[in-house]
């Protein structure tokens, strides 16, 4: 961390967390990324539902993210969760029985049934279908889980603070509130050091990561809708969805607040 820049930053006011211009949590312009519609982020590996996401990673949003995640600027959380629920919402959303066959395959999906949902302005043939969320029941206990791919134990203590359990349980809080009975469960770690994932290709990040993920807590039989900050390659997906349905949970569907540009659906 930049001392200097964090004792200014205690010492003045607070100013947007993406443009440093204006005198608020975030300015208008940074935070109307996080309020667009919920869209899928493309192509996913074998066995991982394509992902949902709600913004690109670029621009201000990637000042953003790393000023909640390594700034200390933790009030970020509900405006970062609020978009990560958008898309947690549109991989719980039934959309009918399924895409075609061939782009079943497109999608990376190898023969799996595809989950998840479509929202109404964000439709083809990579959108996730199936159950979602279309057995829900009031009552959270038998509800969808929210589930994140855990950080490293040492980020979590340089950073002092796990940053994707807080948006996830803001996404939650959020979800509940408007009547979805989800659980925000921390039920993944990681078994050992995983190398940083910087710079790899998308076959170097899931051998990086190969076995690398295990759960924690009891999740058999339970539906789980997987949530990551952003989405690259889904490598760190893919690997917390195998050690999920290992421990007999249905991953439902996948969701993140942002993705990388090279991401966007065509």
């Amino acid at each position: 961390m930049n001392v200097l820049a964090d004792l200014i930053e205690l010492l003045l006011p607070e100013r947007c967390a993406g443009c440093a211009e204006v005198p608020a949590l975030l300015c208008e312009t940074c935070a109307r990324p996080l309020r667009a519609a919920a869209r899928p982020a493309g192509t996913a590996p074998a066995g991982l539902p394509p992902p949902w996401t709600v913004a690109s990673y670029e621009g201000p949003l990637r000042t953003v993210l790393a000023a909640y995640k390594e700034r200390g600027r933790t009030a970020l959380a509900v405006p970062l969760g609020e978009a990560l629920a958008t898309a947690v919402r549109a991989a719980l959303t039934p959309a009918g029985p399924g895409p075609p066959a061939a782009d079943r395959a497109a999608c990376g999906l190898s023969g799996e049934r595809a989950t998840g949902a479509s929202v109404a302005r964000s439709r083809g043939p990579c959108a996730p279908h199936g159950r979602g969320a279309g057995s829900r029941s009031r009552d959270p206990a038998s509800g969808p889980l929210v589930v994140w791919v855990p950080s490293a134990r040492r980020a979590v203590r340089r950073r002092g603070h796990d940053a994707l359990r807080g948006t996830a349980e803001a996404a939650v809080r959020r979800l509940r509130a408007d009547g979805l009975p989800v659980t925000a469960v921390d039920a993944l770690r990681q078994r050992g050091r995983v190398a940083d994932q910087a710079g790899l290709s998308a076959s170097q990040r899931a051998a990086n990561l190969s076995g690398a993920i295990e759960a924690r807590a009891e999740v058999a039989g339970r539906q789980v809708v997987l949530v990551d900050d952003v989405v690259t390659t889904g490598a760190s997906l893919a690997e917390a969805a195998r050690a999920l349905r290992a421990a007999g949970a249905d991953v439902a569907g996948a969701a993140t607040i942002a993705a990388t540009p090279r991401h966007r659906p065509r």
